[in-house]
C-alpha cells in the first residue's frame, strides 16, 4: 500500500539544513525521509513518556526539596 503524503513548508537553520542534505546524500535517502523518520521517533518517544506517566498515576507525589533531603539522608548526594 502506498503511503499518502502531505506537503509542508518547514524552515530550518541554515547549518542544520546543510547537515541534513549531507546526511541524505551519504545515506541515499531523501531529506523528506530523514525528516519523517525524525518526527516519527520524536512522537514515539512522547507516546512512551505518556504511557510511563499513566502507569505511575497512582504513585504518591513527592516535592523536589523533600527528595533532595531524602537523598542526602541516605548518603546518595
Amino acid at each position: 500500500m502506498a503511503m499518502q503524503t502531505k506537503r509542508a513548508t518547514v524552515y530550518l537553520d541554515t547549518e542544520l539544513h546543510k547537515a541534513l542534505r549531507l546526511k541524505a546524500v551519504e545515506t541515499s535517502r531523501s531529506v523528506s525521509e530523514l525528516v519523517n523518520y525524525a518526527v516519527r521517533e520524536a512522537l514515539a518517544e512522547d507516546a512512551d513518556d505518556i504511557a510511563a506517566f499513566e502507569e505511575r498515576i497512582g504513585e504518591p507525589l513527592i516535592a523536589y526539596d523533600e527528595m533532595v533531603k531524602k537523598l542526602r539522608k541516605n548518603g546518595l548526594i
